[in-house]
């Protein structure tokens, strides 16, 4: 697998883990793509409005499991090998959801 020179890191995720996150994302693409349909169709603001919310909240869903997935693994790992970089990287993340 190519990476870009951004994505260094890799995390092998159990099939279960793989299937939960992919299933969310189907949804989310689905919910985006109704959205696409109600402006092409002159839906009222408002109903577009509410659905795009409704997007909004399934994406900080599939955020919420993937930070706490990470948090399980990744850092409790990093942490357990010495590896305290992964703190910072973490208070760095937040920062980045948190804006």
């Amino acid at each position: 697998m190519e990476k870009c020179e951004h994505c260094k890191k890799t995390k092998e995720r159990s099939e279960k883990e793989q299937k939960q996150l992919i299933n969310r994302l189907k949804r989310i693409e689905g919910q985006v793509r109704g959205i696409r349909g109600m402006v092409e169709n002159n839906a009222y603001c408002t109903d577009i409005l509410i659905q795009a919310a409704a997007v909004t909240a399934a994406l900080n869903a599939f955020n919420k499991q993937l930070l706490s997935e990470h948090i399980r693994t990744c850092v409790a790992d990093n942490i357990r090998e010495g590896n305290e970089e992964v703190v910072d990287e973490l208070v760095d993340t937040l920062g980045r959801l948190m804006r």
